[in-house]
């Protein structure tokens, strides 16, 4: 069957087969390779993308069902001029990442949570990738880093929302 999205800002159809994965697509059939297979049983969120700017773990959804739907990757949050996104910029500064793995599902969640929520508490990002794994940071940069791409100040905001 052909599916039609819009990837990263280009228009795509491509053949699938029906039982697709939109990670295998993004993956095998258009060469992005910023969507991680970690885990196969959508615990880890390394798959995370953007579906119509909301987060979602490509692994749980057929490619067939972004039919028409906006796709963003990791690979397509920079700027034209290759200016990283504030939150992959964010990450960088705040050393959000060791291996890296998991890091374009941590900042692809990361850019869904701000847009739900721009101006999170700490426990507020804690809570908000809790559907994310990484088992090299220890979480403490990552959440620092989503809270300086919201522009809070991470000492600040520390206690914020866990009364």
């Amino acid at each position: 069957m052909q599916v039609s999205m819009n990837i990263n800002g280009q228009e795509r159809t491509d053949e699938v087969e029906p039982r697709t994965l939109l990670v295998h697509h993004l993956r095998e059939t258009c060469g992005l390779r910023a969507a991680n297979v970690g885990c196969d049983t959508s615990s880890c969120g390394a798959c995370t993308v953007l579906l119509d700017g909301e987060a979602v773990k490509s692994c749980t959804v057929l490619a067939a069902q972004a039919e028409g739907c906006e796709v963003t990757t990791a690979e397509g949050l920079a700027a034209q001029d290759g200016t990283m996104h504030p939150v992959q910029a964010a990450f960088q500064s705040e050393h959000g990442l060791q291996c890296g793995f998991c890091t374009p599902g941590m900042v692809m969640a990361s850019v869904g949570l701000l847009r739900d929520n721009p101006h999170p508490s700490e426990w507020d990002v804690r809570e908000g990738l809790e559907g994310n794994l990484c088992r090299c940071t220890g979480y403490h940069n990552i959440v620092r880093a989503v809270l300086a791409a919201a522009g809070a100040d991470a000492d600040s905001r520390a206690m914020e929302g866990q009364a």
